[in-house]
């Protein structure tokens, strides 16, 4: 079952300053190969989504880079600001009570 790119796009966001709250750090391939494994292939992180989503929230001062040399080639590691580890918890609970209304809403009976 493919996932909709549309629904998917709203939350990615959400999605990558979570997996930074979980992770501490990481970096652009990281993050699309975490994605992959937590939804078992379900959704795919791509390139061309990813990387516009990480300078936004960079350029909103919610994340900090930093660079490393590794195996010879340069790799920016994100990780979450003071103001991005104060918004993840927002943007976290945002999400629980969209999902919970689309539950109302849809008629759906939660799964978890």
């Amino acid at each position: 079952m493919a996932v909709n790119n549309e629904l998917f796009k709203g939350t990615l966001q959400t999605i990558i300053l979570n997996l930074l709250a979980e992770n501490e750090r990481m970096y652009g391939y990281e993050i699309t190969q975490k994605v992959k494994s937590i939804t078992q292939g379900e959704l795919l992180l791509k390139e061309g989504a990813l990387y516009p989503a990480l300078h936004k929230l960079e350029a909103e001062g919610l994340l900090e880079t930093t660079t490393e040399v590794v195996e010879n080639r340069l790799r920016k590691y994100y990780s979450l600001s003071n103001d991005g580890e104060k918004e993840v918890v927002n943007k976290l609970r945002e999400a629980k009570d969209f999902i919970a209304q689309l539950q109302l809403l849809l008629n759906l009976k939660p799964s978890f």
